[in-house]
């Protein structure tokens, strides 16, 4: 990360100029034109700007976007990967033991390639919204905003609102993944030291760790995280290795464990399998910060190939993890390690470390979110106290709702299913109706229209049913 606005370009899709910055009328007059001169007038212009006149037609929004540090597809595909390899991929062993074996193994390759092809038809739609506007660059909310604006009448008054609904989804989520740090960190530290100490509560370890936390979230150009956050990646893939030892060693044949889940249980799989694969947030910024974005599509583009690499780990991970545990599977295959032996008492210091380090990555999303979209500009005097007011708020936040839920593994389905079943699948699937409408361009049979209906169907579904299945779990876990 060379400077706080790429590494927030990296972390989230929202982009430092979003029109909702400069103008909070409830039109398009805040886009800014390709030449980067903001765009006042009325709605009319607006409307020129979107239809598909011949020069909006040779518009290429990737010839003008002007980063000032793109990154190349082999960065792209790096960040791509090490943004994947966290919490989510220790939670795969639980995840398979709530789906089965078999059908764990099956339902993460379908997963993934929905997850894939749902973030295909995002960029897709995003760049055509991109050219109908003559502008190089379009954040998640406002690409929702502006398709919605042209999609059918029976949403189109949506759109006013559509931005703080996406933003509301990438803020809760990236909160629940705090709350999981928190709830990790916490977790596994105490393991160790109950070991050579006076045993002490999980709450008491989160309470120990507040005033880092806080302090951590303090940073505010994370370019000084940098440093620190290639040690956390570097200490990632070693101690993944390290799991993986101990996962082989005495195996128990395959068919000591169950091929089939209930119904009831794979509900949790799904959200637990959200959570580990899709990050909408980080790979639509991640293709906006590319170098040549054109590769970042297609079959042997960049988010193809780390999809499939992404696929293949969860799916060795959760595979070999519930043959090795079973159903004492946790929440984070770390819990499972023995808690009197050396080697595993450093992996689970190592990922402690890592993940305390990744908590101000990911506390930082919230905090741009709330800070520049909706506060900074109410906010006249003392500007740098009451945003360190607001790190402060959200740090407390997470803390509170970690010592609330202390359960990481319902947690993470939780989270999983509530926002990522609306981000990762059906949101896009809504931009992309709205963006074909105007042109009716949905194929023969209207096959484009079915199958984006079936994708909002799936997606709402799997948010109703993941999180109810989930909220009712955590209640019970307390009785």
């Amino acid at each position: 990360m060379e400077n706080s606005e790429k590494a927030h370009l990296q972390m989230q899709p929202i982009d430092s100029h979003s029109p909702r910055k400069e103008n909070h009328e409830v039109t398009a007059v805040g886009i800014n034109n390709a030449d980067g001169v903001n765009n006042t007038d009325n709605v009319d212009n607006a409307e020129k700007m979107f239809s598909l006149s011949e020069d909006a037609a040779d518009y290429d929004p990737h010839k003008h976007r002007n980063r000032p540090h793109p990154t190349s597809n082999f960065e792209t595909l790096v960040h791509l990967l090490k943004g994947s390899l966290g919490t989510g991929i220790l939670a795969m062993p639980n995840a398979f033991y709530n789906s089965g074996l078999l059908v764990g193994v099956i339902a993460t390759i379908i997963i993934g390639a929905l997850c894939t092809y749902c973030l295909h038809i995002l960029v897709k739609a995003q760049y055509k919204l991109c050219k109908r506007l003559r502008v190089p660059i379009l954040s998640y909310p406002d690409s929702m905003k502006y398709a919605l604006e042209k999609g059918p009448r029976s949403v189109s008054w949506f759109s006013p609102y559509a931005p703080g609904l996406v933003d509301g989804f990438m803020i809760t989520y990236q909160m629940g993944i705090c709350c999981v740090y928190i709830v990790f960190v916490a977790t596994n530290i105490k393991q160790v030291t109950d070991q050579y100490w006076e045993p002490l509560s999980v709450s008491t370890h989160m309470l120990i760790l507040l005033l880092p936390l806080i302090l951590i979230n303090y940073i505010r150009n994370l370019k000084l995280l940098a440093p620190f956050s290639t040690v956390a990646n570097l200490i990632t893939f070693v101690g993944l290795g390290m799991i993986l030892k101990y996962m082989f060693e005495d195996l128990p044949p395959v068919s000591s464990r169950e091929m089939f889940g209930t119904l009831r249980n794979f509900s949790l799989y799904f959200g637990t399998t959200l959570f580990a694969l899709e990050a909408v947030g980080v790979i639509i910024a991640l293709e906006n910060n590319m170098k040549t974005p054109q590769n970042f599509g297609g079959n042997c583009g960049v988010l193809n190939i780390g999809m499939t690499v992404i696929v293949v780990l969860y799916i060795a991970m959760g595979f070999f993890g519930y043959i090795k545990y079973g159903p004492e599977a946790a929440g984070s295959v770390t819990f499972n390690l023995p808690k009197d032996e050396v080697m595993a008492q450093s992996i689970k210091i190592m990922f402690a470390i890592a993940i305390f380090i990744t908590y101000a990555l990911q506390a930082y999303v919230p905090v741009e979110i709330l800070w520049t979209t909706y506060l900074d500009h109410r906010i006249r005097n003392r500007k740098l106290l009451w945003e360190y007011v607001c790190r402060t708020a959200v740090t407390l936040v997470t803390f509170v709702l970690a010592i609330a839920i202390p359960r990481l593994g319902l947690f993470i389905s939780l989270f999983g299913a509530l926002c990522l079943s609306a981000l990762g699948i059906a949101f896009p699937a809504i931009i992309e109706i709205c963006v074909l409408w105007p042109e009716n361009d949905f194929g023969p049979l209207k096959v484009m229209l079915i199958k984006n209906i079936l994708l909002i169907f799936f997606g709402l579904l799997g948010l109703v049913v993941g999180t109810y299945v989930s909220i009712v779990d955590i209640v019970n876990s307390f009785k």
